[in-house]
């Protein structure tokens, strides 16, 4: 043995405590803390809009009393939250949307990891979601690209995106494993309590947001019959497990039909499940053909899933893929979130069923170098692709109209009613017709009535510059910015003689 074998660096400062060894961030640490950073002053900086007023007033509701038994789980902490800390809805909503993006970001970085050990891959998964999307701005949760993310960050579906990534994570990691599991003893109980707690985190996903719910069911299916082999020891376990969740998931998924649809949502006017095949088929190909110009860059990253699936299939005659093509959980996932998407008419599902295409296209380009003529072009088309949905789409969401040299799309900037707050208490019925103030008072926890509305305590009116004041209200307060005017009826117990139309 040589002496230079036996000699040791001397370390010295802080490193001598550790042995000289010094744990480095990963670029998916640094490019992730930027991107919250980031995403985080963004989402502060867009006043809330669209859907927020529905969740602030859940928040609102709850805060008052913790008694309503609909609510998530998510909802239902949230309230509890702002009993402890006196947070009103709006500011509730504001504190959430970084506790999601972290729960986003750190479920994205675990999941691709799991599909494959380069480092660089999640920093492309990160960017490939956010930018590659299409050339149309698209609205509303289910997924993370930048202009979304602005306003849905609060919103439950960004928590359950974020467990969904986590439950794959957490599903293909053990459908990888192919040691024999035991179900008697330590490791058996061990065993148990682990698909016990992955079977809890996706029903949580579909209590939280029962569409994200039949996503995450149809990803539990793909990464375990992609990965999982043979149907010897413990595989009937976990087969059965993927089962049970799938099912639990698609039940409380039925329930996602009973709320009212968003005005985002282009499956939005065709009615659910309840129409004929025929009417459901037209309905889901005409919503999917208006998705086109937001998701079509996205499909760059199909010839990476084509790649992955002839790797699958193994040697074989040149262009036939076979039944072993399935064999790749992104491939599968693509397949079955498609299906669902499709078939089921939910929007909320654009996002989790373009990850498959987007991680198999960050997975492929994170390969070591030199590069194949093949990759370089693969390469090149996605740097455009996401060029392109940057510019065309998503830079408004991190540039400011107030430094904006071209004139990106910005996300919508609604109309603020704290001035009309000031004045009408909590539980206060207020008549309004007035489209922001509809979707926003209630935030406030402020009760909505229209002029048929005989309760003996409506007093309150919020008119447009349209609409004209009554005789029996005076003005207390308006809007400088809409026009908007907030009046107080005299005589209360008359708000059937309001001159409003009603919702």
């Amino acid at each position: 043995m040589s002496t230079g074998a036996l000699l040791r660096r001397t370390t010295r400062g802080s490193t001598a405590l550790r042995g000289g060894r010094v744990r480095r961030l990963t670029p998916y640490q640094v490019f992730g803390l930027l991107f919250w950073l980031l995403m985080t002053l963004a989402y502060w900086r867009v006043p809330p809009c669209c859907e927020a007023g529905q969740h602030a007033a859940a928040v609102a509701r709850l805060r008052a009393g913790l008694t309503d038994p609909a609510m998530s789980p998510y909802v239902l902490a949230q309230g509890a939250l702002a009993r402890l800390t006196g947070l009103s809805g709006w500011q509730l909503l504001r504190v959430c949307g970084p506790l999601n993006l972290a729960v986003l970001l750190t479920g994205l970085g675990r999941l691709v990891r799991v599909l494959t050990p380069r480092r660089w891959a999640p920093v492309l998964a990160l960017a490939f979601l956010s930018v590659l999307w299409g050339t149309r701005p698209a609205w509303g949760g289910g997924s993370l690209a930048l202009l979304p993310l602005t306003g849905s960050l609060g919103y439950p579906s960004a928590f359950a995106l974020g467990l969904t990534f986590w439950a794959w994570s957490l599903t293909g990691a053990r459908a990888r494993d192919l040691r024999r599991v035991r179900y008697v003893g330590p490791s058996g109980l061990r065993s148990l309590s682990g698909y016990a707690a992955l079977g809890l985190l996706y029903g949580t996903v579909a209590l939280v947001d029962p569409v994200t719910g039949l996503g995450a069911a149809a990803g539990a299916v793909a990464f375990t019959a992609g990965w999982q082999r043979g149907w010897r020891g413990s595989v009937w376990g976990r087969w059965a497990l993927t089962c049970a969740v799938a099912a639990t998931a698609l039940a409380f998924g039925r329930h996602a039909h009973a709320l009212p649809p968003s005005p985002y949502d282009p499956f939005a006017s065709y009615d659910g499940w309840t129409g004929s095949t025929g009417s459901a088929a037209l309905g889901g190909l005409d919503g999917l053909s208006g998705l086109g110009g937001q998701c079509w860059l996205a499909l760059l990253g199909v010839p990476a899933l084509w790649l992955r699936a002839r790797r699958a299939a193994g040697p074989g005659p040149r262009g036939s893929l076979g039944l072993a093509a399935w064999r790749d959980p992104l491939v599968l996932l693509f397949a079955l979130e498609c299906l669902v998407l499709a078939g089921g008419r939910l929007a909320g599902l654009l996002g989790l069923a373009l990850l498959a295409p987007q991680c198999a296209l960050a997975v492929e380009l994170a390969a070591e170098r030199p590069w194949p003529g093949w990759r370089r072009a693969l390469g090149w088309a996605a740097a455009g692709g996401a060029c392109l949905g940057f510019l065309a789409a998503q830079a408004g969401a991190v540039v400011p109209r107030s430094v904006d040299p071209v004139g990106f799309v910005q996300p919508p900037r609604w109309p603020s009613y704290d001035w009309a707050a000031r004045h009408i208490g909590p539980g206060e019925p207020v008549i309004t017709d007035a489209y922001y103030a509809v979707r926003l008072l209630p935030g406030y926890g402020i009760d909505l009535a229209d002029g048929h509305d005989h309760r003996p305590r409506v007093r309150w009116l919020l008119l447009t510059r349209r609409e004209r004041l009554p005789a029996e209200a005076v003005v207390v307060d308006w809007s400088r910015r809409t026009g908007e005017v907030l009046a107080r009826l005299t005589r209360t117990g008359d708000a059937s003689l309001v001159p409003l139309t009603t919702r």
